[in-house]
């Protein structure tokens, strides 16, 4: 894949599209069976956005941890304490919004609690046990932000997860999904990706961030950051070991939800937005309505597919009557063109 056909397909703002149409698509779905999904909305290749395209809290805390990025890297290299104070201030500010009316998950709203005394270090205002999908159905722009070190990705990954999502499965998961937008957009071949992730999950098993976590680890049960974080890697790889098995024998009619679980904690989520992104690497369209059309959290996992199938395919990807209208159009565009260029 070649820098001209990637700035072509205008990667970053497909992937906040697809994750924002997504979210749109699967918000209405979310707590229903299939049953109840097939009752409300019709076969569900045939699912169409609503006329009304809300998004929940997954796109608003997404636009969150972007807008805290651009804050702290307008300001220079990407740092640990460059990070996470625009993140504090971005998540509090989402957690006195008005706006803050979608569901959102109760580990965020304890934690964004807690964030908002300005003299508690963040690390104490952590859900330390909690790995909900909140950690990481927000965490595609440090996939997409271009310059980004390794340690700089997978750190800035970690950290936005840590500040309301403090279990190390959840800080595994975000680092993963920010790991896996990035191979998309650099062009990897989907049919490589399960097993890129799973290289990474092992290299990365035993290694802390210390500089971008501080001593996080140290709330847990945990002997050493060592054990801790292989803790979290080790959940992650045996999802990915389910996510395989699934691809080996697909069946794209049966809920993804049986497969790779019901998305309510990150890996799953993660899990389940790659499986159905993979069941339709070229039919972007259809990987929403498969994942909206899911027993368990639909609207996070379809934000993850739709971040997945975005960085492949690109802006061009959705169909512009659903991308004209979905809520927070403006922002998620400009955002995207500005990590495009």
């Amino acid at each position: 894949m070649t820098t001209s056909t990637t700035a072509v397909r205008k990667r970053a703002t497909g992937s906040l599209l697809g994750l924002a149409l997504g979210d749109a698509l699967g918000f209405p779905t979310e707590f229903n069976d299939i049953p109840s999904i097939l009752a409300k909305c019709g076969p569900w290749r045939e699912m169409e956005l609503p006329k009304r395209a809300f998004v929940s809290d997954d796109t608003q805390m997404t636009l969150a941890v972007g807008r805290a990025m651009r804050t702290a890297m307008d300001r220079g290299l990407l740092t640990p304490g460059g990070m996470a104070q625009p993140l504090r201030k971005e998540f509090v500010d989402w957690y006195r919004s008005p706006d803050n009316n979608r569901a959102p998950g109760q580990t965020c709203l304890t934690a964004c609690d807690l964030l908002e005394d300005g003299k508690r270090v963040w690390q104490d205002a952590s859900q330390i046990g909690s790995k909900g999908c909140g950690a990481n159905m927000r965490v595609a722009p440090l996939g997409l932000a271009p310059g980004l070190s390794d340690e700089q990705r997978a750190g800035a990954a970690q950290l936005q997860s840590a500040l309301t999502h403090g279990h190390p499965t959840a800080l595994a998961a975000s680092d993963l999904t920010a790991h896996a937008v990035r191979l998309l957009t650099q062009g990897t071949d989907p049919a490589a990706l399960v097993g890129l992730l799973r290289t990474y999950a092992l290299d990365n098993r035993t290694h802390y961030h210390h500089r971008w976590l501080d001593d996080l680890w140290t709330r847990g049960q945990d002997p050493d950051p060592e054990h801790f974080m292989a803790r979290g890697w080790d959940e992650c790889l045996g999802v990915l070991e389910r996510l395989e098995e699934a691809l080996r024998d697909p069946s794209p009619e049966t809920d993804p939800c049986l497969a790779t679980g019901a998305g309510w904690i990150a890996e799953e989520a993660m899990a389940s937005g790659l499986l159905c992104f993979l069941l339709f690497p070229d039919e972007p369209v259809t990987v929403l309505r498969r994942a909206a059309c899911s027993s368990g959290d639909s609207d996070s996992i379809a934000c993850l597919a739709g971040a997945f199938a975005g960085a492949h395919a690109g802006a061009d990807a959705w169909p512009t009557e659903w991308a004209d209208r979905i809520e927070y159009q403006g922002e998620l565009v400009t955002l995207g063109a500005l990590w495009d260029q």
